[in-house]
Order: structure tokens, then sequence, then C-alpha cells
């Protein structure tokens, strides 16, 4: 999903995902467990990572207890402490069916 395509300008990441997921699937693979981090100075994500946990968790066809998203800030440091951007950092493991 490069960011150059205009047919990607404001798209719903969520959308984003199901098609990463319905690839992963046609590939016969599966997500087992998935480790998230959002970096930004604002907004407080901490009231609604169980809220994110459940929809991730529906999306990436898993239990709740395999996704674990937390948050932290750089501490006033670069864009994101500038509070011009929000970072994130995803790492999932993959089966192979």
């Amino acid at each position: 999903f490069p960011d150059t395509d205009a047919r990607f300008k404001g798209a719903d990441s969520r959308t984003l995902l199901r098609e990463v997921m319905r690839q992963l699937k046609k590939k016969r693979c599966k997500v087992v467990n998935a480790d998230l981090t959002l970096i930004a100075q604002v907004p407080r994500v901490a009231p609604h990572v169980e809220a994110m946990r459940e929809r991730l968790a529906a999306d990436l066809a898993v239990k709740p207890a395999a996704v674990n998203v937390k948050a932290t800030t750089t501490e006033g440091l670069g864009l994101v402490g500038r509070k011009e951007g929000i970072a994130a950092q995803a790492v999932v493991l993959l089966q192979s069916n």
C-alpha cells in the first residue's frame, strides 16, 4: 500500500489490515500473536487500549489475549514529541499452515 498511490489516500487502516489478512489466508498463513506499540505525545491511548485489542484481535482472527497494545512517548523529543506526528511499531508472529 504505497503512500504514493492516490488510491490509498485517506484509506481506513482496518480495511488495509483485512486485505493483508485475506492475502495471508491465500498463502495459508495465520497470525499467532501481535505486539503493537504506539508512540505519541497526544492523544492519550491508555483509555482505548482494550477496545483496540478487541477490534484488532477480530481483524487478525485471534483471541484478544494474543494482541498486546501499548503506548509510549518520546519525552518531548523529535516530531512526535512536538506533537507533529504519531509513530507505530508492530511485530507479528505468523504461522504457515
